[in-house]
């Protein structure tokens, strides 16, 4: 099978944006749809529920993950704020470390992670409450996803983690598009989504930045056909 861009178009992120998409699949092509992958942007995912109500809709883990990420961040910020001197050297110049995945790491970045989280214990505990909440994804049985999610946050009260405790409440407003990796059709790899994006990132580096939306959406498509 070949991965290719099939549209570019729109200006933002908004309802009006996404809509484009549809009209010019066509309304038979968007009756057909039976799972949009997307992010948690309200706006986005109205615009698809207007044109595909038949589809599941599906919340990308990486997307996911990254609002956790970032909630882990802005612990790392708060305790490198409340300290001072020597005990401010695990922390400092360590993020790319704490938030990157342990098996990205080189030798010498898991040895510093293993300082880091043995010097500061509050990281310690929010990188491991982000490391078990991944586990969502694994189960086969919404149920037992539910069950991991909800012993997840009750146990958030033991560790007065203000930022965890609101991505808490992001994944409760939106638990029917995480629900939704347990169903079996929804069992996708996403990996093509992440390259897609570097690929196009690449794209604009090496191009000093494209100010001209024209020929981006050409270079990218032309670059996608060469690749096929």
């Amino acid at each position: 099978m070949r991965w290719r861009a099939i549209w570019f178009g729109g200006e933002d992120r908004s309802e009006k944006s996404t809509a484009l998409f549809y009209e010019q699949l066509g309304p038979r092509k968007s009756r057909g749809i039976r799972l949009a992958v997307r992010d948690m942007w309200k706006p986005s995912r109205n615009g698809t529920n207007q044109h595909t109500q038949q589809a599941a809709i599906l919340f990308d883990k990486f997307h996911v993950m990254r609002h956790l990420a970032e909630a882990l961040d802005q612990v790392r910020k708060a305790e490198y704020a409340g300290l001072s001197g020597n005990d401010r050297s695990f922390i400092k110049g360590q993020k790319h470390t704490l938030l990157s995945h342990r098996e990205n790491l080189t030798p010498a970045g898991r040895q510093n992670l293993r300082k880091l989280l043995a010097a500061n214990k509050r990281l310690n505990t929010a990188y491991r409450l982000k490391e078990s909440f991944g586990q969502v994804w694994e189960y086969e049985r919404e149920s037992w996803a539910r069950r991991l999610f909800d012993n997840w946050r009750a146990s958030l009260k033991w560790h007065r983690l203000a930022p965890y405790e609101k991505f808490a409440e992001l994944i409760d407003r939106h638990w029917d598009g995480i629900a939704a990796c347990c169903e079996p059709e929804c069992k996708v790899s996403l990996g093509i989504v992440g390259r897609l994006n570097n690929k196009i990132r690449l794209i604009q580096r090496r191009a000093y930045g494209l100010r001209d939306q024209e020929y981006l959406r050409l270079t990218i498509l032309t670059c996608m056909l060469l690749a096929a």
